[in-house]
């Protein structure tokens, strides 16, 4: 069983995260957070969980895709 899907792990919050994002991202997050109920704080560990279960699965390839996208934006 991997580390993120044990049930103790899941309700254990022991340490803590800070980063900065830009607005534009911190209203996306807490418009989800808002249609979905949850809190911003879930909403993140939920994503970010969705991340680590897809860099899992696809490794490299899941970080190029966004990293690819942002320089077509950016073009």
């Amino acid at each position: 069983m991997n580390v993120l899907e044990s049930p103790q792990r899941m309700t254990a919050k022991d340490e803590r995260i800070g980063f900065r994002v830009s607005s534009e991202i911190k209203v996306a997050l807490s418009q989800i957070a808002k249609k979905e109920g949850r809190s911003l704080a879930q909403v993140c560990e939920l994503l970010l969980r969705g991340g680590i279960h897809e860099y899992e699965r696809e490794g490299s390839r899941y970080l190029h895709r966004f990293v690819e996208r942002q320089k077509e934006k950016s073009k």
